[in-house]
């Protein structure tokens, strides 16, 4: 172990939240011994801004809530913490972990249990990744470095502590933890954890928790690295692991909304994760709707069925919460509204909860190449930067359009029904005016004269065979006329 200077580390603290700064010093008052560990000093250290500040003490999770009150709240059953909420800032206090006196593990050789309390050189090898390790005190202004991690940060690589299969086996969500790093910090994956990446290794995420899998989702989508860490997932064979009918293969419509999902955080815009997963699913909605629409549902109906069963089917991966779902389907129900609007509702369509999700949603399916969305997404676009008046004006030529397409439509549908049509043997020319074609059926509902001498005449010739056939006298006598008995 090294005892570094803070300020050798570029670590002061005008860097720190008041939040983080009174919880270390209330649980320094009651007597305990409190440090900042984890992402926080690390991004400290490599320039960054930190998402989140974590704390570390030798106080049990109970002592830690004697210290706080009612400002504590403990959570976690495999891996007790405690939430110390100060101001509206949450921060995550964990105390010091021991190896435990007997194993409780799965039978791949996850930790279920995990909540003996030990010394701070037992809870350091207790952790993962080297950068992960080191202990910043702001108040005596030193920084604790058990395994050489300074070195792992500035020559930017990510390295496990111990033996990496072992490692992965006490918990597989360290698998995305790794790429989610080497996302997001640009590192190098260490080459002894490259060894052991394999595809029977990614298997070990099956026994994992769908919620927990669905937060650690969150944090990929989140982080602002999303457009990188997607063929990571690929490559890494996480990807099937992670989304049950999604194929593992970045289309043009999930690229542009990843790189669309990075830019909103870069300019501190706020996100909602369950679109990204609308995206991912997409496809499948699709598909699934198509599959009920053959089966001659009606188009709602099955776009209902068809968004139950796609999420039904993700929730055998990562468990989406309710209100998500919720999300996710309005905002795949809203693809069609926008699509073909009735004119007297755009106004309030524009209005809806859902609108600017669901517009968001096809504006990048416009933009990467998706031809069915007939360039509403640029109308919707151009709509919403118009005054009252002027959208007045575009609803009517909108409203005007419509109807020309759907004559259109109608048209067209009667001509192919009219080439399926067996041909008429006589050509007769269609009438071009309106007078004309009333004359036409006039004539054509007129009953017609039973007159033979004027049909031998207009319809047969002297020599056509009706005209020479035998002609047989008939008895009269035996003809009776009139009514009989």
């Amino acid at each position: 172990m090294q005892t570094l200077r803070a300020s050798k580390c570029g670590l002061s603290t005008t860097q720190l939240p008041a939040s983080i700064l009174d919880v270390i010093d209330s649980l320094n008052k009651a007597g305990y011994e409190a440090y900042i560990v984890g992402g926080g000093v690390r991004d400290l250290m490599l320039g960054l801004n930190p998402k989140d500040f974590d704390a570390v003490t030798n106080a049990t999770p109970a002592q830690v809530k004697e210290v706080f009150g009612r400002r504590c709240r403990i959570i976690g059953r495999r891996f007790e913490l405690a939430h110390v909420y100060s101001g509206r800032e949450l921060i995550e206090v964990a105390t010091f972990r021991a190896p435990p006196k007997k194993a409780v593990t799965s039978a791949s050789g996850m930790i279920l249990r995990d909540n003996n309390w030990g010394t701070i050189e037992q809870d350091f090898a207790r952790r993962d990744f080297s950068i992960n390790t080191l202990y910043y005190q702001p108040r005596k202004g030193i920084v604790l470095d058990f395994c050489d991690a300074v070195s792992d940060v500035k020559k930017r690589t990510l390295r496990l502590l111990g033996d990496p299969a072992q490692r992965f086996e006490e918990d597989p969500v360290r698998m995305l933890r790794a790429l989610r790093f080497a996302a997001k910090l640009n590192f190098d994956i260490d080459p002894e954890i490259l060894k052991i990446f394999d595809v029977e290794m990614t298997q070990l995420l099956r026994d994992v928790s769908p919620h927990r899998l669905y937060d650690e989702s969150q944090k990929l989508f989140t982080m602002g690295h999303l457009s990188r860490v997607l063929p990571m997932l690929i490559e890494f064979d996480i990807w099937r692991q992670l989304f049950a009918d999604v194929k593992a293969e970045i289309t043009p419509f999930i690229e542009r909304a990843a790189k669309n999902t990075d830019q909103r955080i870069q300019i501190g815009k706020t996100i909602n994760p369950a679109f990204f997963y609308a995206v991912l699913l997409w496809r499948s909605f699709l598909e699934r709707s198509d599959f009920y629409l053959q089966k001659g549902i009606v188009p709602a109906e099955a776009r209902a069925q068809a968004g139950l069963d796609v999420l039904k089917r993700q929730a055998t991966r990562t468990v989406i919460p309710r209100f998500a779902e919720t999300f996710i389907r309005e905002v795949w129900e809203m693809q069609t509204r926008l699509l073909n609007p009735k004119p007297q509702q755009i106004e309030a369509l524009a209005g809806h909860a859902r609108f600017r999700a669901g517009f968001d949603f096809l504006l990048l399916r416009e933009k990467s190449g998706d031809s069915s969305t007939q360039g509403m997404g640029e109308w919707w676009e151009h709509y919403q930067s118009l005054n009252a008046d002027q959208k007045e004006v575009v609803i009517s030529q909108y409203n005007r359009q419509r109807a020309k397409t759907r004559r259109k439509v109608q048209q067209d549908a009667v001509e192919q029904k009219e080439s399926a049509e067996i041909e008429p043997l006589v050509d007769v020319p269609e009438p071009r005016s309106r007078r004309d074609r009333k004359t036409q059926n006039r004539s054509s509902s007129a009953p017609q004269r039973n007159d033979s001498s004027q049909g031998s005449e207009s319809h047969f010739g002297a020599d056509h065979p009706i005209l020479k056939r035998k002609r047989v006298k008939r008895d009269l006598a035996q003809v009776v006329f009139g009514p009989t008995q």
